[in-house]
């Protein structure tokens, strides 16, 4: 087959394929995250035939089918409204309609919205049907050269620093080999320079604006990674999806979780000093998961037994 076809050369070979669209069926619709041409023949003739379609973004939904050359009724099914309008997809289901839910790019319910429709329309018992295509977290974790026996996609890495910190500690006791991540352009210098600093054995593969015509690979140690990026120019442009490996990791193991009160009598035996000294560094660890108050009210209880 000659290669580099164009999106209608493509669409010529495949005309004599059928696409049959079910009655009162949600069908979940992949679109490109970068170049037209990643479109598949099916997601088109799914599109070209439901009856109404849920988008993340109208405008960015409006966009595609122009390119596309479809006319349909496109309703907004985004993370801030989504509760309130999969009432209206279910009625038009309930009615016999196909539906198709897209997000902007990729495939929805994947840090995307989506999933609070699938899980309403599977309540009610509608058929819900997967039309396969593009997904960044798949396409970053297919070229990293990591281990893929087993993967875990984390969605978005955290913002604050004791949730990053969290992260850090499920990522060293995880059975996974990988590990996937999105992350903003404008917070991709901050996290991989944590990563540096929090996990110096880490190899990433960090992919920026997969599939499309300046799509760029930044591989090697977090510490490598972080001085290439701080040497680009444009590395606060485009979305980012970062896969990190730990060479020879084994899982740490689940250690028991003492009570606010051993933790903090512990501290005191071991290091000294006031209650509240105790308290300041055992908040400090980055492996802590007591609570403040909790530690406090622990304090309480010890001065009220011991004097």
């Amino acid at each position: 087959m000659k290669e580099n076809l164009d999106l209608e050369s493509s669409l010529e070979l495949l005309e004599d394929k059928p696409v049959f669209v079910a009655p009162g069926t949600l069908y979940v619709v992949a679109t490109p995250i970068g170049r037209l041409v990643d479109v598949s023949v099916r997601a088109i003739r799914v599109l070209e035939q439901v009856d109404l379609i849920a988008a993340e973004d109208t405008r960015r939904t409006y966009i595609l089918l122009n390119q596309l050359g479809i006319r349909k009724d496109v309703i907004s099914n985004q993370k801030f409204n989504e509760h309130r309008k999969a009432e209206t997809f279910l009625n038009a289901l309930r009615d016999g309609k196909a539906v198709a839910v897209v997000s902007d790019a990729g495939t929805p319910c994947i840090s995307d919205p989506g999933n609070e429709l699938v899980k309403a329309a599977l309540a009610e018992g509608f058929a819900v049907v997967p039309v396969p295509g593009a997904c960044a977290a798949v396409s970053a974790l297919s070229v990293s050269g990591f281990d893929l026996t087993s993967f875990a996609f984390r969605g978005f890495f955290p913002k604050e620093n004791a949730q990053r910190r969290e992260e850090i500690l499920a990522v060293k006791k995880s059975p996974c080999k990988s590990f996937c991540y999105y992350e903003s352009p404008k917070r991709i210098l901050k996290t991989v320079a944590f990563l540096a600093e929090s996990l110096e054995d880490a190899v990433l593969c960090v992919c920026n604006d997969l599939t499309k015509t300046h799509e760029r690979f930044y591989r090697g140690t977090a510490g490598a990674v972080l001085a290439e990026l701080e040497n680009c120019p444009t590395a606060d442009k485009g979305e980012y999806t970062l896969v990190l490996t730990l060479p020879n990791h084994e899982p740490e193991a689940e250690s028991a979780t003492l009570s606010p009160a051993a933790a903090l009598a512990e501290e005191l035996a071991r290091n000294g000093g006031t209650p509240r000294d105790a308290i300041e560094r055992l908040l400090a660890r980055p492996d802590n998961r007591l609570k403040k108050n909790d530690l406090k009210d622990a304090a309480l209880k010890l001065k009220e037994i011991f004097g």
